[in-house]
């Protein structure tokens, strides 16, 4: 194949039409029938040396082996993300890809996103978190990943969260690492959108090593005031892990809150175990606008779950997501990636997340407190439909 016919392939995968899937409903959002990254989705120069001179044979130079977990924000009036991309080497990095519908024809800009490197213990980062902050700037925090030197296992790793600012995310600021005193490791942090008593507010994920959360209850909240220097002295917990529920082993911040007359609407992972191993969802409840570490509202169960081709990939049966877009237009726009693999996009609104959130049941935690509350809305529901036929 020469260099050409694969960039007219290429090229035909960004130009394809997206739709939303026929085969799922549930009233809550609309899945699409296409992913809107995958590494496909790469442009070719970045794996393959185009000249048949250095490259007789025309085959990958620098392999690409995955597009998912994505920061999302609205840039200049385009749909904006900042994914994480991992090469055949395994090491992850970011790039930028940008949409004017937020559905399709996603195109990478031409260089992968270059953050000062301060840090040469740094081995790995992923999972940018991006927040458009009312100080005017655009905050990036994502996993600093390097390792772990203090135990004799190749495999350990210490996990931190970096944060770097921008204007235009082509130059980048790196600010020192967050600080936390609660736990010696953070991941799937999240920089709230707005001042909260005059401080930077950050949720958290405490975590006592690299895989596992240990002690860490749920979901954290935590006030810094000086983003250049940031440490949190306190964090308050918000979204509690519980026993045999979606956030029974772990649980993180996804998106970032959006904002609504009613309350801060939060769109997280949840984790539990199974004999196949852990099980990523994406779940959704709400924080109060005086109060953003107080739930006021957390439905039951979950939101996404991965279904059919979206449970296989390099991590199956994950869904994950660290981006969604609310549009002026009240469309909410929720990219997710499935299976460590390729990003997806879920569509809604305001007004129907809004809905789902306040008004579905919370989880009664037991079987038999649920099985009574499904009893109690099928009769509800059977009068209901007896009286109107």
């Amino acid at each position: 194949m020469t260099y050409q016919e694969i960039n007219e392939r290429y090229e035909v995968l960004i130009a394809r039409e997206n739709s939303v899937s026929d085969s799922f409903y549930n009233g809550i959002y609309d899945r699409w029938t296409y992913p809107v990254l995958t590494r496909e989705h790469v442009p070719p120069f970045w794996m393959y040396d185009p000249n048949p001179g250095t490259n007789p044979f025309m085959m990958q130079r620098l392999g690409v082996n995955a597009a998912f977990n994505s920061g999302a924000l609205l840039l200049n009036g385009k749909f904006t993300l900042v994914a994480r991309m991992e090469g055949a080497d395994r090491k992850s990095f970011f790039a930028v890809a940008q949409s004017d519908s937020g559905v399709q024809g996603f195109r990478f800009w031409d260089e992968p996103v270059v953050l000062p490197d301060t840090d040469p213990d740094e081995t790995n980062m992923y999972d940018m978190r991006l927040t458009q902050h009312e100080d005017g700037w655009i905050y990036g925090v994502f996993c600093s990943e390097s390792k772990d030197r203090s135990v004799n296992d190749l495999s350990a790793a210490k996990a931190a969260a970096g944060i770097v600012r921008t204007k235009d995310l082509k130059t980048w600021e790196r600010l020192p690492n967050l600080v936390t005193l609660r736990s010696p490791q953070q991941r799937n942090v999240l920089l709230h959108p707005e001042f909260v008593d005059g401080q930077y507010a950050f949720y958290t994920r405490p975590m006592d090593d690299f895989i596992d959360t240990g002690s860490g209850g749920g979901i954290g909240f935590g006030l810094c005031k000086d983003i250049t220097h940031p440490v949190i002295d306190e964090e308050r917990m918000t979204s509690i892990r519980r026993y045999h529920t979606i956030t029974e082993a772990k649980n993180g911040a996804g998106a970032v809150p959006i904002k609504t007359d009613r309350g801060w609407i939060h769109i997280a992972h949840g984790v539990r175990n199974t004999a196949a191993g852990l099980r990523y969802v994406i779940y959704a409840f709400a924080t109060a606008l005086d109060d953003p570490a107080r739930v006021i509202a957390e439905p039951g169960g979950f939101l996404i779950a991965p279904m059919r081709g979206e449970r296989v990939g390099d991590v199956s049966n994950v869904v994950f997501t660290n981006g969604a877009i609310a549009a002026p237009d009240g469309r909410v726009y929720i990219y997710y990636a499935s299976s460590d693999t390729r990003l997806h996009v879920a569509t809604t609104t305001i007004d129907r997340l809004t809905d789902y959130v306040f008004n579905t049941p919370a989880d009664p935690l037991r079987s038999a407190d649920c099985v009574r509350q499904r009893v109690d809305f099928i009769r509800k529901n059977l009068a209901w439909l007896k009286q109107h036929r």
